[in-house]
């Protein structure tokens, strides 16, 4: 379990770590008074949570408006649930869970600003994991002969061996002398 947490923390860009930061402390600012409000705050915190989570291991799913905007949209979410339980709750409390929406809706607006939507970069995920970045340049395209395991011992007919030339009609001037010119009459200068 710790050895996946510390994976999962090594392959998010800082603004998703920040992002899940905020998550968790979204989760721990609805301790106290629990209503439907607060268990409606602990879903949205868990869904970044699982996005996150889900990024890190470069599982490929479409979101509309890409991972940012979704963040984003949490924090701006939970900031209006916590909005309408702001008298109800200890000021302090209320005062932190309005910090950790506000920090998960600077963390999507800065993913979005970053990464288009459903981007996760490999090469970073790759490097996390310790494997070369090379390995997500694409593939040489290899040509269909190459590929075939029978082509090695498939014969090649004779006429496709050669190439055949084109047959040259007329005579062809002589490239070893300098072709004459005609100037009209005058001598040629030196």
């Amino acid at each position: 379990m710790a050895v996946d947490i510390r994976e999962t923390w090594r392959a998010l860009s800082p603004e998703q770590r920040v992002a899940g930061i905020a998550a968790w402390l979204l989760i721990i600012s609805t301790f106290g008074p629990f209503s439907f409000v607060e268990g409606a705050q602990v879903l949205v915190a868990i869904g970044v949570l699982v996005l996150l989570h889900q990024r890190s291991r470069e599982r490929i799913f479409h979101l509309p408006f890409g991972d940012g905007t979704v963040i984003a949209g949490a924090g701006l979410w939970s900031a209006l649930l916590i909005a309408v339980r702001f008298f109800d709750r200890p000021l302090g409390q209320a005062l932190l869970a309005l910090a950790c929406a506000a920090m998960l809706f600077a963390a999507g607006l800065r993913e979005r600003s970053k990464r288009p939507a459903d981007d996760m970069p490999r090469t970073r995920a790759r490097q996390a994991r310790g494997e070369p970045a090379w390995l997500d340049e694409d593939p040489p395209i290899e040509s269909p002969r190459r590929t075939d395991p029978e082509a090695k011992t498939r014969a090649i007919p004779e006429e496709q061996r050669t190439l055949p030339l084109p047959e040259v009609r007329g005579d062809l001037p002589n490239v070893d002398e300098p072709p004459e010119l005609d100037l009209g009459g005058r001598p040629p200068k030196k």
